[in-house]
């Protein structure tokens, strides 16, 4: 998704807002079918009886619920830190943009002596 986002960024000159949207909307099908593939894969270890499955059964609810917990953050933190991490730079450039807590910059020339 990142690697998409700093593309969309350099090629179309968008705003890093709208370049990890297109990025999410793009990327979104191919992280899924990976994890799925890798989820189901896993599924008969987690859910499998028979002689041995007492010890397989906890190797394959790990794998189950890792790959659901990493998916989750997956989708929902790299946006976010995306986002916050290019707010960072332009607060530590002293760059236009907004701050940190998303509200408009004031300008150095406005402020009060």
């Amino acid at each position: 998704m990142i690697d998409v986002a700093l593309e969309v960024e350099r090629t179309q000159g968008k705003k890093p807002v709208d370049a990890i949207y297109d990025a999410c909307l793009l990327r979104f099908r191919p992280i899924m079918m990976t994890t799925m593939a890798a989820l189901l894969g896993g599924l008969p270890l987690a859910l499998g009886t028979g002689t041995g499955s007492e010890l397989h059964r906890p190797l394959g609810i790990t794998i189950v619920g890792g790959l659901i917990v990493s998916q989750a953050l997956t989708l929902f933190t790299t946006p976010v830190v995306y986002v916050y991490l290019d707010r960072l730079r332009l607060a530590l450039r002293g760059g236009e943009g907004l701050s940190l807590s998303g509200a408009p910059r004031p300008s150095p020339a406005h402020s009060a002596d």
